[in-house]
């Protein structure tokens, strides 16, 4: 008995260590919406003009990034 529950054991430790690997299209997406909402963010709360030029391009830029993804 001891044998059959190590084995499962092995077996349930592998699985687990591939939950968490996502694909790196995945990641890429993942870290393109994370950018994407600390830029929106960040442009919700500039009061520069110059500053929400520049936000609002890495927006631009991001969201066609994300696009190409889809």
């Amino acid at each position: 008995m001891a044998r059959g529950w190590e084995s499962k054991s092995v077996e349930s430790q592998q699985s687990d260590i591939g939950v968490g690997k996502e694909k790196p299209v995945d990641q890429r997406r993942h870290s393109l919406e994370m950018s994407r909402r600390r830029i929106v963010s960040e442009l919700a709360a500039t009061k520069s003009a110059a500053r929400k030029t520049s936000l609002e391009a890495a927006l631009k830029h991001l969201d066609a990034e994300l696009a190409k993804l889809l």
